[in-house]
């Protein structure tokens, strides 16, 4: 072998293997070793894709509005100040519903917290 294609072969154009945008802003507001506080920002009627992480856990905290956050197959409202647990390795997505911002504490934690770690299951 040559290293050559065959002359009906097509490749991908690389645009296509682009890593997405991120769904949202999500400034960090403290962070050490094996933690990541940061503050997530929905507008109304934005969502972000159905995701999950290989080596973090989350807890989130609705400090304005109210979110639909799913985790696996269930989803809730989270109204401000609400919590929920995001399980390691659990698929997970927010959303707005509302008619009002989305302002919500994230406080990561895990052994890796590289945003290599995501795994989209769809886009938003």
């Amino acid at each position: 072998m040559d290293g050559s294609n065959p002359a009906d072969f097509a490749e991908a154009p690389m645009a296509a293997f682009r890593p997405a945008e991120p769904a949202l802003a999500a400034p960090t507001l403290a962070e050490g070793p094996r933690f990541r506080v940061r503050s997530l920002n929905l507008a109304p009627g934005e969502a972000t894709a159905l995701q999950s992480h290989l080596h973090r856990s989350g807890h989130w905290v609705v400090v304005e509005g109210t979110a639909e956050i799913t985790v696996g197959i269930r989803a809730r409202l989270v109204g401000e100040g609400e919590a929920i647990h995001i399980p390691l390795g659990q698929p997970h997505r927010l959303e707005n519903p509302g008619r009002l911002p989305v302002r919500l504490i994230a406080v990561e934690t895990g052994c890796y917290l590289g945003e290599d770690d995501l795994i989209r299951h769809e886009m938003p």
